[in-house]
């Protein structure tokens, strides 16, 4: 089986973690974010993965080589200037078999990608949407199905009035190559707004899964997703430690210092005396001072934060940044690569 990634975003809402990383290699937990996708991907028996690339692409590249690494064939296309998501699959047209699968590549999931293609087997569908319930659907748009499952209509942003279904559309596609007929080459597109209303009545079928599901686009949600994979919240091959703690070689750990419960220490990280990490992820190479707290936040690579410091409340710290000693950062204060905070510089 085929998939096609859509991996061409620029991640704003990730940054700094993404002002230096593509969003798709940003490190999550113990491997780049996308290499959970792919492990899904692999385990419902896709073997061939067409990454679509745009910001930074030749840094995704630099990472995932050929997918030997992953178990899987991965070959990029890079669009010159960003084109939507139907326009991105055009663009892929020439490398996309007669059956395949479309993926945003932001999300973190164990749904059974099995059980939708099966059904998109069996209805002889056109396309297959990945549909999923959420505690809220007036943040998204509603797809409503006909009792044999096909799509009846899409609502978007209902209002209260509106809501009769919490599904939404989880962003993976089982497609038939005929779909690729309703774009047009070179043009900007959406397959949501410019290609499946078309399909209504017309081969576009739904498929409600359970399990989980989690949109990785925002530090609360990346901190949410490490968290999820340290607890097994979602099934991933991650085996952590103790209090969902993952730490992996050449960490260093002075005497009397706390960590945990729900903490990522990658290699090479130090941390001082007396320091309290709690739900926190700390980035290959960063060193941390003595009596700190760390608590919901995320420390990019190469970075250090001086004796005393705190941080937290969603709060990340770029790659590369020096916080000095006594500094407090709070409410999701965001440090960008590069920066340097004196002694007791801030106190946000």
């Amino acid at each position: 089986m085929q998939a096609l990634i859509l991996a061409g975003g620029e991640g704003t809402r990730l940054r700094p973690l993404t002002s230096t990383v593509p969003k798709p290699v940003v490190p999550l937990v113990d491997r780049p974010f996308i290499g959970f996708m792919i492990d899904w991907l692999r385990a419902h028996g896709v073997d061939d993965v067409v990454m679509s690339c745009g910001f930074m692409a030749e840094g995704v590249r630099s990472v995932l080589g050929d997918g030997s690494a992953l178990g899987v064939r991965l070959r990029y296309v890079e669009e010159p200037t960003p084109m939507g998501t139907g326009g991105a699959l055009k663009f892929a047209e020439a490398m996309l078999d007669e059956r395949f699968l479309m993926l945003n590549g932001d999300t973190l999931t164990d749904i059974d990608l099995s059980a939708q293609i099966a059904r998109h087997a069996a209805t002889g569908a056109r396309a297959t949407l990945s549909l999923y319930p959420v505690a809220d659907p007036s943040r998204y748009g509603l797809v409503r199905l006909e009792a044999d499952g096909r799509v009846k209509e899409f609502v978007e942003k209902p209002s209260a009035d509106e809501i009769d279904t919490n599904t939404i559309s989880a962003g993976h596609y089982v497609l038939e190559r005929s779909v690729l007929e309703l774009l047009e080459p070179g043009r900007r597109a959406s397959i949501e707004r410019d290609v499946f209303p078309r399909l209504v009545g017309h081969g576009l079928y739904g498929h409600v899964h359970e399990g989980y599901w989690l949109d990785i686009g925002t530090p609360a949600t990346y901190l949410q997703g490490t968290f999820d994979i340290l607890e097994g919240t979602v099934a991933t091959s991650v085996r952590p430690g103790e209090d969902a703690v993952l730490i992996e070689a050449d960490v260093s750990v002075a005497d009397g210092a706390q960590i945990g419960p729900r903490v990522v220490l990658r290699a090479g990280v130090s941390v001082g005396e007396g320091s309290v990490l709690e739900s926190c992820v700390v980035l290959p190479g960063a060193r941390i001072g003595a009596n700190c707290s760390l608590r919901e936040c995320v420390v990019g690579p190469g970075a250090t934060i001086g004796d005393r410091t705190s941080l937290e409340g969603h709060v990340i710290v770029g790659e590369g940044v020096c916080v000095g000693a006594d500094n407090v950062l709070a409410h999701g204060a965001r440090v960008f690569p590069g920066v340097v905070l004196g002694d007791g510089a801030i106190r946000f």
